[in-house]
């Protein structure tokens, strides 16, 4: 792994918490991206940790430049917590980088930062070099099993239309979302409901930037909050969002709940609460991401008589969430990623009853052209692992 940061304390702190796992090797650092670049050629590193604000070339600059001679190298930025921090990111991200984490910020010693990189950078790491080579000797393991065969489920009753879409993604998840609803039209007769890990503040400017690539309403969603067809909820950093029955509407309810699957927000209790409210009238739609978040909330979402989508291995940057729903076998449809809002309308159908408090726009043909999208819709090709990290 090659890190890249203008901070000798950063790079160090780096370091030393990959230092601490055997599977990884930090085989360089750099202080800018104009010496990562040429670093990253000498060395030919699996993945790069990337800081935003460096001088001499800056980290938006360097995944730009990183993006011309390799698609496939997972880049790793390093953001803070702030809407300066989260904008860069968000821009990186559209620029080709995988996936970002967090700097530590109000902690209380050194151990703590550690731990806050560790817990956040190593996993992430892990997921985004595919079969990746251990650099210290490890006990023998027996031959890895061909991969479980992916089975969609075979309906044994009618599908009931939808009345709402919930949706849940994670590490390649900005990319692949703002992708899908960049093609859904504004006459959509459904509400949408959005769980994408990240943290405060990002939600916030995530969801401004999806307003502004995607003909449907988009916001970040507020407790209390009416739901109405054709508009877009995302979840809020730190908080879990819900959909209830208020009367004869539906509202948002947030709230800090304990966090599931490490997550708050999670998809599962999103996808719970959508059940709950809608009961078997639902479309549940699982994009790329680490872990298994939404595995159980499209359980149920199946036993309703609901139905779900999952995105492919081959165009997940993590095929985490997405393969542990078609690994159970409750997906109707296993679908790339470019196939998947296509799928979503077709589901939905031409005469999708309109949810409770929302109204139906007027049916219109499908739109054939889409609004720019800001940020990188293709997944990168798995790249194979050099053994170093």
């Amino acid at each position: 792994m090659l890190t890249v940061d203008d901070s000798v304390v950063v790079r160090r702190l780096v370091t030393d918490v990959l230092a601490s796992d055997p599977a990884i090797e930090v085989v360089g650092t750099a202080p800018n991206g104009k010496i990562a670049l040429d670093k990253i050629a000498q060395l030919k590193p699996d993945v790069v940790t990337l800081d935003i604000e460096m001088p001499v070339m800056d980290g938006l600059q360097t995944i730009k430049e990183i993006r011309k001679i390799d698609r496939r190298l997972p880049v790793i930025m390093f953001s803070t917590l702030t809407e300066r921090g989260a904008t860069a990111t968000l821009e990186a991200l559209s620029s080709g980088a995988s996936d970002y984490v967090t700097k530590p910020a109000n902690v209380g010693s050194v151990g703590e930062s550690m731990e806050s990189v560790r817990q956040q950078l190593i996993p992430k790491i892990k997921a985004l070099v595919p079969g990746f080579v251990p650099t210290a000797p490890v006990a023998p393991v027996a031959p890895a099993r061909p991969a479980t065969p992916v089975t969609t489920r075979a309906r044994t009753s009618s599908v009931k239309a939808p009345r709402a879409l919930v949706i849940g993604s994670s590490t390649g998840g900005p990319e692949a979302l703002s992708s899908v609803l960049a093609k859904l039209p504004a006459t959509l007769g459904v509400p949408v409901l959005v769980t994408q890990h990240m943290p405060p503040v990002f939600t916030r400017l995530y969801a401004q930037r999806l307003d502004k690539a995607s003909a449907l309403r988009v916001v970040e969603a507020t407790d209390g909050e009416v739901v109405s067809a054709g508009s877009v909820y995302v979840a809020p950093g730190d908080f879990h969002m819900e959909v209830v029955r208020r009367g004869p509407q539906m509202v948002i309810k947030l709230h800090q709940g304990p966090a599931e699957n490490f997550c708050r927000p999670a998809v599962d209790v999103m996808i719970r609460s959508a059940v709950a409210a809608y009961g078997g009238e639902l479309l549940a739609v699982i994009l790329t991401g680490m872990g298994s978040d939404g595995k159980l909330g499209c359980k149920a979402v199946a036993a309703a008589g609901g139905q779900v989508v999952a995105q492919d291995e081959a165009t997940s940057v993590v095929w985490g969430m997405p393969g542990a729903v078609a690994r159970e076998g409750i997906a109707d449809e296993v679908l790339p990623l470019p196939a998947i809002a296509d799928a979503i309308q077709r589901r939905l159908g031409p005469s999708a009853r309109p949810p409770l408090g929302g109204n139906l726009p007027p049916a219109v043909p499908p739109r054939t052209t889409s609004t720019p999208n800001p940020f990188r819709p293709a997944a990168p090709a798995a790249r194979p692992s050099q053994g170093r990290w």
